[in-house]
């Protein structure tokens, strides 16, 4: 199965910017199988980590985010840019590989003990999911389990992660 995802991930070169090979999913988030088969595979390796919450980044994240969380009866909280989210938030800020960004999340979004499934559509060199993790974990949440559709195994992101139960659909290791 992973296979025939794999093939609908097509290849951005020099985006965002030159040097970066951009994976792109939409022609996978646009073929209504294969976003049933890539949803259902991560909310199936998700359900024994048994997740209150999945908590996601915009804007990819939200895709599969919010579909994993409603298979697994499990609440959804975004985790946004600044200015986006109209409540009070907690912030943090990361670098990615092309530069650095800050991402919020409403202070009451995760209780303590709260276990929850951190979710993005790739992990590159790790930023965004650390950053994410650190806010979660600082609300006082489990952090059960990481997923991602994909991960660019080359550049180590896992690494840059505390928790070790972490999950990836599609793996590519070379860019």
């Amino acid at each position: 199965m992973a296979d025939g995802l794999k093939e609908l991930i097509r290849d951005i070169p020099n985006f965002p910017r030159p040097g970066v090979t951009f994976k792109d999913a939409t022609p996978l988030f646009r073929n209504a199988t294969a976003l049933e088969l890539a949803t259902e595979a991560l909310a199936e390796h998700a359900r024994a980590l048994n997740v209150e919450q999945v908590v996601a980044p915009e804007a990819r994240g939200f895709i599969l985010g919010a579909a994993i969380a409603t298979r697994l009866r499990a609440g959804f909280v975004p985790v946004r840019k600044p200015g986006k989210l109209p409540f009070e938030t907690t912030s943090a800020a990361y670098e990615l590989e092309y530069g650095v960004d800050e991402l919020h999340m409403h202070v009451d979004a995760l209780g303590a003990g709260t276990r929850v499934l951190l979710h993005d559509d790739l992990i590159a060199t790790g930023g965004t999911m650390a950053a994410i993790e650190e806010m979660a974990e600082l609300a006082g949440a489990v952090v059960a389990g990481v997923s991602f559709l994909m991960e660019l195994e080359f550049l180590r992101g896992r690494e840059r992660l505390r928790c070790k139960e972490v999950f990836s659909l599609l793996r590519f290791d070379s860019p």
